[in-house]
């Protein structure tokens, strides 16, 4: 596949799981602290050695609050800042790319396709870099299961997880993203990550329920490149001291483990 499709932020997430093998994103979602709260914790993710920002995850991520939330991060930070659409509203100009996202196991065909039709021309003419990204949900889904009509895969079957992620491959996907859901009491199951890592040559993402150290490398170990990281932040009540502690050490075990990984 020719560099020049891929953009500058993708080639530069490359560039990092190149280096260090594993990589932790913050995911922060607007309605759940202020813009200049966002801006300190981007700050601390930075300082803790974070890789990039995921900003969206609820259908209040838009407007007014969606941009002040964005250019708070980026005034406190030079860390990319990659939209996490929720819907079709949580975009915007300033943010440096977006997971344009294929829900691959909704029974909605508004989440597999409808959505990204409605979006593409606006996302073109803010200039936004796109990742195509396959959004695949597992059980117990949460959330974002409910509202996206999923067929979470089954906990139990790592193949179908990888059967599933492959085909987001062939159908064009940069990332795949493996979701338990935000605020999840299970994060996926290692089994489907080392079973979706065998099949696909694309970076995989692991979302949802991930909360300590320890689960980052057991991730990052069976195949995960990139943990996102978000409810387990907001348990600590915004506390600086200990988002940075929490960061600092879920970064260190995501790299420690990439290099350790065969």
């Amino acid at each position: 596949m020719s560099g020049k499709h891929f953009g500058k932020t993708y080639n530069a997430i490359l560039e990092k799981i190149s280096q260090k093998k594993g990589l932790i994103f913050l995911v922060l979602d607007p309605p759940n602290q202020s813009p200049a709260k966002a801006g300190e914790l981007a700050k601390i993710a930075e300082k803790a050695g974070v890789a990039a920002i995921a900003v969206g995850g609820s259908i209040g991520a838009q407007g007014l609050l969606l941009e002040q939330t964005i250019l708070s991060i980026k005034k406190s930070s030079k860390l990319p800042v990659i939209l996490f659409p929720g819907n079709i509203a949580t975009l915007n100009e300033h943010a440096d790319a977006v997971y344009f996202m294929s829900m691959l196991n909704s029974l909605d065909p508004y989440y597999l396709s409808g959505a990204q039709i409605a979006s593409s021309i606006p996302v073109k003419k803010m200039g936004l870099e796109v990742i195509p990204t396959s959004y695949i949900i597992v059980e117990p889904g949460m959330a974002v299961g409910h509202v996206g009509r999923a067929k979470c895969i089954p906990r139990d079957i790592p193949y179908l997880a990888g059967a599933t992620a492959l085909a987001g491959e062939y159908m064009g996907s940069h990332f795949v993203i493996l979701e338990a859901g935000g605020g999840s009491p299970k994060h996926v199951p290692k089994e489907l990550v080392a079973a979706a890592r065998k099949l696909v040559s694309v970076p995989i993402i692991v979302a949802g329920g991930v909360k300590t150290e320890k689960q980052v490398a057991e991730l990052i170990d069976a195949g995960a490149d990139i943990i996102h990281v978000g409810a387990a932040i907001e348990q600590t009540n915004d506390n600086a001291n200990q988002v940075e502690k929490l960061l600092s050490a879920m970064v260190k075990a995501a790299e420690k483990a990439g290099k350790q990984r065969k």
